[in-house]
């Protein structure tokens, strides 16, 4: 594929804007289903490129996947293959969330080392030591995660787990994996993002007994037969502040709807600082930037603090601020590979370590740039907005994979953009 987007600048944009289901919980919505046999239903999901590779992993754990709009039906059989397609697995990092349903259904998991996006190292070692932890032995082999909790004197059970970082991925295997162990599972320093609790929410309503779902402790009370469920994702708060950074960028006035904004407080806080205009909207909120941003200095950190996915959002806004920002990245070393492509468009920006100094310019000038991730993606589209002439960013398949109707959505909203075919030129 050599699709492309060309964006050109067009002044502020205005109007409003729909946020579906959050990416970053679906698909592990979409693996808790494994651990009910029978039919799980979830609705409000993003028509996203994501989705149907999740459906497809499920599929070759014996599942049957019906994606239709923005409902997804999974039919999960009575005995499951433990063992994860390599095809399906290597093109999405989430699919990792397999492991934990299954060794809990099937005492036994085989999950390829996942693909997805290259931002940085992201090992599987919590998510092993957890299992451990429970009673499953763990280890890599020829390229996959094999975990077994069978065989005689081994089986799951309620164990304290510590993890070094509150890491998203790990705090999701864990605690799906916990539901069946016998007695009590506590997992401290666990991750408090929406999406953990919007996970442990569908657990509770399959039957598993979880407390505390938003706080740093969870405690998992074991041995609860689950039944299957209908479930509604929550908005995708990504995205919802990814079209507030649009607003900021431009100057201009977008309302955002089906996002919770106290999911972004930190967000719209630091935005405000920035000059923007936040007021809370129906179930949503209204921004409205102004002439020319003031520059603002962005540490990423777990939720919830400034959320890493969106530091190449960040890094736009203040290429264009007035002042200078400071952009610390303390979760994935490889995010800044994104300063390169904005420096093509005339960003005046440093990085050291994981530190960038990025010094705002009145307008940015166009240039041809290449997305290396679902964000960044979105960060150059943001840039283009405010750069002279017609910015063209490849590899879109990225955007694509974490914003359904991205185009659209930036159309309606009176962005510059149209998608394209053709050869790129390097």
């Amino acid at each position: 594929m050599n699709e492309h987007f060309v964006v050109r600048a067009a002044g502020p944009l205005a109007g409003t804007v729909d946020v579906v289901g959050a990416k970053n919980s679906v698909l592990k919505l979409m693996a808790a289903a494994l651990l009910a046999e029978g039919r799980t239903t979830i609705t409000n999901c993003p028509r996203i490129l994501d989705v149907p590779l999740m459906g497809d992993v499920l599929r070759s754990l014996g599942c049957e996947v019906a994606v239709d709009g923005d409902v997804v039906v999974i039919d999960v059989p009575a005995e499951l293959n433990p063992e994860a397609d390599y095809r399906s697995v290597s093109r999405l990092r989430a699919s990792v969330c397999v492991l934990g349903p299954l060794v809990a259904r099937c005492r036994r998991a085989v999950v390829p080392l996942p693909g997805g996006d290259a931002i940085g190292s992201r090992p599987l070692d919590m998510h092993q030591a957890g299992l451990r932890l429970l009673g499953a032995r763990s280890e890599i082999l020829h390229g996959c995660v094999v975990a077994e909790a069978d065989g005689p004197g081994v089986a799951l059970r309620g164990a304290q787990v510590w993890l070094d970082f509150p890491s998203v991925g790990a705090t999701e295997n864990i605690l799906m994996a916990s539901v069946f162990a016998e007695g009590t599972t506590v997992i401290d320093n666990a991750a408090r993002e929406p999406e953990i609790v919007d996970l442990v929410r569908m657990l509770q309503e399959m039957g598993a007994k979880i407390s505390g779902g938003g706080t740093s402790t969870l405690t998992v009370h074991g041995g609860a037969e689950l039944t299957p469920t209908t479930h509604r994702v929550i908005g995708d708060r990504i995205v919802g502040a990814t079209w507030a950074f649009a607003s900021v960028i431009t100057g201009g006035d977008v309302t955002v709807q089906g996002v919770d904004p106290h999911h972004l407080d930190l967000v719209l806080d630091k935005l405000t600082q920035a000059g923007a205009t936040v007021d809370p909207v129906g179930e949503g909120f209204r921004v409205r930037g102004g002439p020319r941003p003031r520059s603002v200095d962005w540490v990423t950190l777990p939720y919830p603090g400034f959320a890493t996915d969106l530091q190449p959002m960040a890094i736009a806004v203040s290429a264009v601020s007035d002042g200078t920002s400071m952009i610390t990245e303390n979760v994935f070393e490889g995010r800044f590979r994104f300063v390169e492509e904005m420096v093509r468009l005339g960003a005046d920006a440093r990085t050291d370590g994981h530190h960038a100094v990025v010094r705002g310019v009145e307008r940015l000038s166009s240039a041809p740039v290449w997305a290396s991730d679902i964000r960044a993606g979105a960060g150059l589209v943001l840039a283009g907005l405010v750069a002279d002439g017609e910015t063209e960013v490849w590899d879109v398949a990225h955007i694509d994979r974490g914003y359904p109707l991205f185009v659209e959505n930036l159309t309606a909203l009176g962005g510059d953009i149209q998608r394209v075919n053709a050869p790129p030129v390097r």
